[in-house]
C-alpha cells in the first residue's frame, strides 16, 4: 500500500513536492503495529525452525543454497526475513536525512517531522513489545526447566517481573589468586530475588551449534535481592577476622530446594571468599595483584637505598651513577602506578556479589563471595546499576510508585519508570520564611569516584537550590553535592534579596579555526558560570569551581524591576522583567562575562515576562497570552497569540525536537506549537489524564522534558509524566499518562533534570595513560630523548596465572634514559675493552645497559600506555553511558489519596532513571 501511494506521488511530483504525509498515512494504522509486532516477536522461533529443517532435511538446505546463488543480490533466506525488522530503523534514518536537506519554508517540512514522530513511536512500541515478549520467554524457559511446582508458582506470580538477565562466567579462585574453575552461568535479576542457573544444552552438538532450541536451566542458588551486596576490589570487608576465618570453610548458598553441601572440603563449583590482607586491610579480590604491588613497593624502597649508596661512589661510571639510579626509581614508580591501574582494570569486568550462605555451627550468619566475569565494562556497570535501582524499587515509596488512570486506576511500580530515590528538607533553619523559586544542575566531573560508585551515584556535579520571598526580605542558595547516592549539603550562600531564577552558562567551545593562544586567558580558573536573578532587579554572576563560589559581576536594570527569568545565547544574556520588558546584555569581546553598560530593553507588553526559551539564534519570551520571538543581535521581535483568552498567561515553555510545549497560569491544559510555522499542533488537558486532580481548580506549576518523558508539576502537588518522542520530530504526547503517588502538600515549585556521561576511560577494558606527562611528575617526553616503546603484542588477563614452569619475561628498567653512552666516565662492564660500543644515535640498549636494567616482570607493564586492541578502537567512542536524575521541589510530602501536614517544610525529591547506553 505504501509503495502504491509512493509511486502515485512521484508521478505528480511537479505539482506536489510532499512525501511526509504518505509515511503518516501508511504507518499510523494500528494494523501495522499488530502485524509487525507478531512478526518480530516470532522471528527467533521462525529462524530456529528454519535452521532445524536445514539440519534434518538436506534437500531443503540445498534448495536454499541454489536460490541464494541464483538471486541477483545473493541474499540468504535470513537476510530476506530480517528486512522487515530493519525497515523502520532505515526509514527513521532516511527521514532524518531528508529533514537535514529540506528548507525550513518547504511545504513538506512539517509532514516529514510528523512522519518521523510516527515512525519513532511505532519503533518504540515494537521494541517494548519485543522486550516484554523476551522477558516472558526467559521466565517460561526457566520455569519449564524446573520441575518444582512451588518454584514455578514463585516465578509466575503477577507481582514478579524480570529486570535483567545475562550470560556471565563464574570465576573460582584459589588462596593464591589462581583460577581454579570458570563456568558459564545465567543470572536472572527479578524485582525481589537473584537467581543463578547452570546451563545444560540437550541434543547432539552439531544441531546445538545451528539450532537455538533453548537451553535447559538448573537453578544453582537463589537469594533475596535485599541481602545481595556488590563488593568492589579494594573495598574493606565488613566482616571481622574471626568471621572471615569461618567463611573459609566455604559454606554453600541456600538453593531453592533447601539442600546444602557438606562443610568439609569445598567443591570446585562452590562460591569462595578469598580475602587478602594488604596494608592492614582486608581486600576482596585476586590476591596476586596486591602481592605484586607490595613487591614493587618493597623494590622501590630498596632501590632508593641503593641510590643513596651509589651517591657515595668515588669513581665516575657511565652506567652506575646517581642519574642511572634515579632513573631506576622513576621506572619503579611508574610500574607501581601501572599496577594500581591494573587492579582497577581487573575490577571493570568482575562482578563480585556477597550473598548469604549457610550459617556456621554457632548459628552466626555467613556471607559468601561469588565472582562473575562480565562480557564488557558496560555490562558490569549495567548490573551494578540495575541491582542498585531494584533495591530502591522495593522501598515503601515505590510500591507502588506510579498509577495509570487510563488503565482503570491500576497501580504499578514498573522498573522503567522513575524511582523516588530519597527526599530531604530544604532551608531547614528558615523553612517557613523562604519559598522555593528555582534550581539548576552545575556539572562537575569528579575523578575520585570509583568505577561502580559512578554507576550508582547521582549525575556528577552540584545542585543549586534558590529561594526567598515569603515573610523574609532576604534570599538564600543551598548547594548540594551529587557525587553519591543521595545529595549532601555542602554550602549555603545568603543573599541580600530573594532569588527568583537561576541560569547555568556553559563555557563556549573555541571555534574550529581558533587556536589555544587566541583564547582569552583569565588570571584564575572561572569554572562554571551561574547567574542569579534577584527580586531587587540585580543579576549576580558567580563562578563555581567545586564548592568555591565567587561573585564575579553584579548587573542591574534601569527600573530595578524584579528579574523573573534568565536565558543566555552565545553572545547575549536575556532577563525577563516584571514590567513586561526583556533586558539584553551583550558579552564583552574576548570575555565570558557581559558588559554592564550594554543593557538594552525590549518592551513586550504590560504584564510580567514570566518565561524565556532559547531556540538557536532567537529567544522566545512570554508576556500575557502572547509569545514574542526576539531575533539575534537585531533584537527584532515578532509575536503570536498562544491562548485566545487574555487571562491565560503563558507561565512555562519547554522545547523538544520541532515543538514547544506551553503551560498557562490558569486552566489545566497544555498546548504544543510548531517552532517553524508557529502552528498549534496539540492540546492536552492533564486533569482528564488522572483521577487525583480536581478539574477547574488546578494549573501547571512546572514543566520539564527529559529522556522521552514530559514531567508536569501541578498546583495541587501532583506530578504527572507523559511519553514524548525524543528525535527531531514533533514531541506529541502519544502514550498514556502516569501519575506519581508521591506528591507535595503545595504546588510543585520546580522540576530540574540532571545528567552526566560516565568518563570514557571507565568503559575501556584497559585504561590508556596520557601520551605526554610533565617532567615534574616523572614523565618521559619526546624532546627528552625518551625512547617511545614499540607496540607489544603480548596480552594476558591480569587474573590468569602464569603457566607452571614458564620462564618469566624480562624488561628494561628504564624511564628517561635510552642509553648511558652519553654519560661521563667509563662503562662498568666485564666485557673486554676492545669490543665496539653502540654509536650514540642508536636507540637500542647496549649489553652493559641491559645487564644493569634487567628485572623480572610482566613484559608489557612498562609500556607507556597499553594500546587499544585491534578492532576495538571505536569501542569507547561508540559506548556512551548516561546517568539521569530528576529533582523536584515543593512544600511538605504526602502520598496521593492521603492528607499531608498543612504546616510542612520545603522538601526536595530525587527521582532516578536507569543508566542509558547510546552510540
Amino acid at each position: 500500500m505504501f509503495q502504491i501511494a509512493l509511486a502515485s506521488r512521484v508521478a505528480e511530483w511537479d505539482h506536489s513536492e510532499t512525501i511526509g504525509d504518505l509515511f503518516v498515512a501508511s504507518f499510523s494504522k494500528l494494523m501495522v503495529l499488530n502485524v509487525y509486532s507478531d512478526y518480530i516477536n516470532n522471528f527467533t522461533n521462525a529462524m530456529a525452525l528454519i535452521k532445524k529443517a536445514c539440519v534434518s532435511k538436506p534437500a531443503f538446505l540445498d534448495f536454499l543454497k541454489k536460490k541464494q546463488a541464483s538471486s541477483p543480490d545473493r541474499i540468504t533466506l535470513y537476510g530476506l526475513m530480517v528486512k522487515p525488522i530493519q525497515r523502520f530503523p532505515q526509514f527513521i534514518l532516511l527521514l532524518q536525512d531528508m529533514l537535514k536537506n529540506t528548507p525550513r519554508a518547504h511545504a513538506d517540512r512539517l509532514p516529514l517531522q510528523l512522519a518521523l514522530t510516527e515512525l519513532e513511536t511505532l519503533a518504540e512500541k515494537l521494541n517494548e513489545q519485543k522486550r516484554v515478549a523476551d522477558q516472558e520467554a526467559e521466565i517460561q524457559q526457566l520455569s519449564h526447566s524446573m520441575g518444582d511446582r512451588s518454584f514455578n508458582k514463585l516465578l509466575n506470580s503477577e507481582h514478579r517481573q524480570l529486570i535483567h538477565c545475562e550470560l556471565l562466567t563464574e570465576m573460582v579462585y584459589g588462596e593464591r589468586g589462581q583460577v581454579l574453575k570458570s563456568k558459564e552461568r545465567k543470572i536472572f535479576l527479578l524485582n525481589d530475588i537473584v537467581i543463578c542457573a547452570n546451563i545444560n544444552l540437550k541434543g547432539p552438538p552439531d544441531i546445538n551449534s545451528l539450532v537455538p532450541v533453548g537451553p535447559k536451566y538448573t537453578v544453582k542458588w537463589t537469594t533475596p535481592l535485599l541481602q545481595t551486596q556488590v563488593v568492589e576490589v579494594g573495598q574493606d570487608s565488613v566482616q571481622t577476622i574471626d568471621r572471615l576465618s569461618s567463611t573459609r570453610r566455604h559454606s554453600s548458598i541456600s538453593s531453592s530446594t533447601g539442600t546444602s553441601k557438606p562443610e568439609s572440603r569445598p567443591q570446585a563449583g562452590e562460591p569462595r571468599l578469598n580475602p587478602t590482607p594488604v596494608s592492614g586491610k582486608m581486600f576482596l579480590g585476586p590476591p596476586r595483584l596486591y602481592q605484586d604491588l607490595e613487591e614493587l613497593q618493597h623494590d622501590l624502597a630498596v632501590v632508593e637505598e641503593v641510590s643513596l649508596l651509589v651517591g657515595t661512589l668515588h669513581g665516575t661510571y657511565q652506567n652506575l651513577n646517581t642519574t642511572v639510579s634515579q632513573d631506576w626509581c622513576l621506572a619503579l614508580q611508574r610500574l607501581i602506578r601501572l599496577k594500581e591501574e591494573e587492579i582497577q582494570n581487573a575490577n571493570k569486568c568482575r562482578l563480585r556479589l556477597s550473598v548469604p550462605g549457610k550459617p556456621d555451627k554457632c548459628g552466626r550468619p555467613v556471607s559468601v563471595m561469588v565472582v562473575f566475569s562480565t562480557p564488557s565494562p558496560v555490562s558490569k556497570i549495567t548490573w551494578v546499576n540495575r541491582l542498585h535501582l531494584a533495591k530502591i524499587a522495593q522501598s515503601q515509596e515505590n510500591t507502588p510508585g506510579w498509577e495509570c488512570a487510563e488503565d482503570d486506576g491500576r497501580t504499578r511500580a514498573l522498573f522503567s519508570f522513575p524511582l523516588l530515590t530519597c527526599r530531604l528538607p530544604l532551608f531547614c533553619q528558615r523553612s517557613h520564611a523562604l519559598k522555593l523559586e528555582a534550581a539548576l544542575h552545575s556539572p562537575f566531573q569528579s575523578s575520585l569516584l570509583g568505577f561502580c560508585t559512578a554507576s550508582t551515584s547521582l549525575p556528577q556535579g552540584y545542585l543549586w537550590v534558590a529561594g526567598g520571598g515569603g515573610s523574609s526580605s532576604h534570599g538564600q542558595v543551598e548547594i548540594f553535592s551529587l557525587n553519591r547516592a543521595a545529595p549532601r549539603l555542602v554550602k549555603t550562600v545568603p543573599l541580600r534579596a530573594p532569588v527568583l531564577c537561576l541560569e547555568y552558562v556553559k563555557e563556549p567551545c573555541p571555534g574550529a579555526g581558533e587556536k589555544e593562544a587566541d583564547r582569552p586567558q583569565s588570571p584564575a580558573k572561572m569554572g562554571n558560570i551561574i547567574c542569579a536573578g534577584l527580586q531587587d532587579g540585580s543579576i549576580l554572576v558567580y563562578s563555581s569551581v567545586d564548592t568555591a563560589v565567587q561573585c564575579l559581576l553584579s548587573m542591574g536594570n534601569p527600573d530595578r524591576c524584579p528579574v523573573l527569568c534568565l536565558k543566555h545565547s552565545l553572545s547575549f544574556l536575556f532577563a525577563g522583567l516584571a514590567d513586561g520588558k526583556v533586558a539584553v546584555y551583550q558579552r564583552k569581546v574576548g570575555d565570558r562575562l557581559w558588559d554592564v553598560d550594554s543593557c538594552r530593553l525590549v518592551s513586550l507588553g504590560s504584564g510580567p515576562v514570566s518565561s524565556l526559551l532559547t531556540l538557536e539564534d532567537a529567544v522566545w519570551a512570554s508576556c500575557g497570552n502572547r509569545v514574542s520571538i526576539i531575533q539575534g543581535s537585531s533584537l527584532h521581535a515578532q509575536s503570536f497569540e498562544a491562548h485566545s483568552d487574555p487571562d491565560f498567561s503563558v507561565s512555562h515553555m519547554v522545547r523538544s525536537g520541532g515543538g514547544v510545549w506551553m503551560a498557562f497560569t490558569q486552566g489545566s491544559s497544555i498546548h504544543l506549537f510548531h517552532t517553524e510555522t508557529l502552528e498549534q499542533l496539540q492540546e492536552v488537558n492533564i486533569s482528564a489524564r488522572t483521577n487525583h486532580l480536581t478539574a477547574g481548580q488546578v494549573c501547571v506549576s512546572s514543566l520539564l522534558i527529559c529522556q522521552g518523558l514530559m514531567w508536569v508539576g501541578t498546583s495541587q502537588g501532583v506530578i504527572l509524566t507523559f511519553p514524548v518522542p525524543s528525535l527531531q520530530g514533533i514531541p506529541k504526547i502519544t502514550g498514556k499518562g502516569m501519575t506519581s503517588l508521591n506528591a507535595y502538600c503545595g504546588p510543585v515549585d520546580f522540576l530540574v533534570a540532571t545528567s552526566s556521561t560516565l568518563a570514557s576511560d571507565l568503559l575501556r577494558r584497559d585504561s590508556v595513560f596520557n601520551g605526554s606527562e610533565e617532567d615534574a611528575n616523572g614523565g618521559m617526553a619526546e624532546d627528552d630523548g625518551g625512547q617511545r616503546p614499540e607496540r607489544s603484542g603480548y596480552t594476558q588477563d591480569p587474573e590468569v596465572p602464569r603457566l607452571r614452569g614458564e620462564k618469566p619475561k624480562h624488561l628494561l628498567l628504564q624511564y628517561r634514559l635510552r642509553s648511558t653512552c652519553q654519560l661521563p666516565g667509563k662503562p662498568l662492564t666485564a666485557q673486554p675493552e676492545g669490543n665496539q660500543r653502540a654509536p650514540p644515535d642508536v636507540l637500542e640498549h647496549s649489553l652493559e645497559d641491559g645487564s644493569i636494567y634487567e628485572v623480572s616482570e610482566d613484559p608489557d607493564v612498562w609500556v607507556r600506555g597499553r594500546p587499544v586492541e585491534w578492532g576495538r578502537e571505536g569501542e569507547v567512542r561508540r559506548n556512551k553511558v548516561t546517568s539521569t536524575a530528576i529533582f523536584s521541589g515543593g512544600r511538605g510530602y504526602r502520598r496521593v489519596g492521603q492528607a499531608g501536614s498543612a504546616d510542612s517544610e520545603n522538601t526536595l525529591m530525587v527521582w532516578q532513571l536507569p543508566l542509558t547506553l547510546s552510540q
